[in-house]
């Protein structure tokens, strides 16, 4: 057993809100961030739908010149890493910098930029390209930009698993700590790639829905479910070693207790059909945090509303959990803010961390039709108070990649 680890500070930018009590506010109310594609003319896609984030000033976070030498997933991780410290309370002139550092990932990077440039290459030459297209570009520079902005000069990692990018994040920001390698770590993810090559590439790989109703677009665990919405944003947390927070009198959200990670080693895209990797990751982390199956509570699923990841899902569940999964309760946050890629698991985390510290379990809003092979407690209708002792979050990304992350009640 490492040094214990708490959660100090949460940071969102989601398609239902910017700020985290905006979006968990929207969390408990329901609301979908879903409509049309504003990003691009999407009017010779199959997919029009999408969770964008609306009414982002990235001059409100920095300063117009950083702005412009960022895209938009580094800028997202800059503004959710702002309200992270400043919910935290931690001043970076009291600490020694070299003990805080950060993990945070991005799957894509920016698929904007790479469309841009290709266009600007075509168009006038090699000499055409930005200088700055490649820092700009590379996933990594989220990671990069948070410690720029808030002087963070112990490791930095960006972690890249597809759509486990964040959870991996929170992960190994969660052992850095306990290890004691860093004192404090800003840990999560942070994604922004609706554009037409990302759409487009998503589409002909048969993912996304094509629907043209917001409202039956992103339904996890749905009989009806047709494929993921695709969104954008970020989730950063603050997490702390106990003692470190303890001194300088830290709120504390939950305590961080475990952590698994597999792989299905098995297809690029489709999961294992009797969920045995994802269940290997759930029950490593539950193993981990010293807990039972029967401690957990809640499950905030990965459940992306693809016909096969909410089978395997499902089954996984109920093989890591045997006979406690028949009083599990299961919702997808996905539901409502789509698939935010990279950054899911960074965002799900932060609503980890609200469950616990709020007692409240969100709904899998729009799941109306039931499918007889999903059949777990999914929240249906409206989310429940709840005393929440303990909670898993799943995040599974191609490549077979499966992390999982548990935070229990601190006492």
């Amino acid at each position: 057993m490492g040094r214990r680890v708490v959660v100090t500070g949460l940071g969102t930018v989601a398609p239902t809100g910017i700020g985290t009590e905006a979006f968990w506010n929207a969390c408990k109310e329901g609301k979908v961030g879903i409509g049309p594609i504003t990003a691009f003319d999407a009017s010779a896609f199959k997919a029009k739908l999408a969770a964008e984030v609306k009414d982002f000033d990235p001059k409100k976070y920095m300063d117009p010149k950083s702005a412009r030498r960022m895209e938009r997933f580094s800028q997202f991780a800059v503004a959710a890493a702002k309200e992270a410290m400043q919910d935290s309370g931690l001043d970076m002139t009291k600490e020694d910098p070299f003990r805080a550092g950060c993990a945070i990932g991005s799957g894509v990077g920016s698929l904007v930029m790479t469309e841009k440039e290709t266009r600007r290459l075509d168009a006038k030459g090699p000499g055409g390209v930005n200088p700055l297209f490649i820092p700009m570009m590379i996933s990594n520079m989220a990671a990069g930009n948070v410690a720029i902005h808030l002087g963070l000069k112990g490791k930095n990692i960006d972690i890249v698993t597809a759509c486990a990018s964040g959870t991996h994040n929170v992960g190994e920001a969660f052992r850095t700590i306990q290890y004691g390698d860093a004192d404090i770590m800003f840990a999560g993810g942070a994604e922004a790639c609706i554009s037409p090559l990302g759409v487009a590439g998503f589409t002909q790989l048969t993912a996304l829905n094509t629907t043209d109703d917001p409202a039956r677009a992103s339904i996890p665990f749905d009989a009806e479910r047709g494929g993921f919405v695709i969104g954008e944003g970020a989730g950063i947390l603050v997490l702390e070693e106990l003692e470190h927070a303890k001194a300088r009198g830290a709120k504390i959200y939950a305590e961080m207790a475990g952590y698994g990670a597999s792989c299905d080693a098995n297809h690029i895209t489709a999961p294992l059909e009797d969920g045995s990797g994802a269940a290997a990751a759930m029950a490593a982390a539950v193993r981990d945090a010293g807990l039972a199956p029967s401690d957990i509570d809640y499950i905030n699923a990965h459940g992306t509303s693809t016909h096969m990841n909410d089978l395997s899902e499902t089954r996984a569940i109920r093989l890591a959990f045997g006979d406690a999964a028949e009083r599990l309760a299961v919702s997808s946050t996905k539901s409502m803010i789509g698939h935010l890629l990279g950054a899911a698991g960074g965002v799900e985390a932060v609503v980890l961390a609200k469950t616990i510290s709020d007692g409240f379990m969100h709904a899998t809003v729009g799941l109306e039709k039931d499918d007889p092979e999903c059949d777990l407690d999914y929240i249906k209708g409206s989310g429940r108070a709840a005393d929440v002792r303990a909670a898993l979050s799943n995040s599974l990304g191609f490549g077979g990649h499966n992390a999982s992350v548990v935070m229990k009640k601190f006492a």
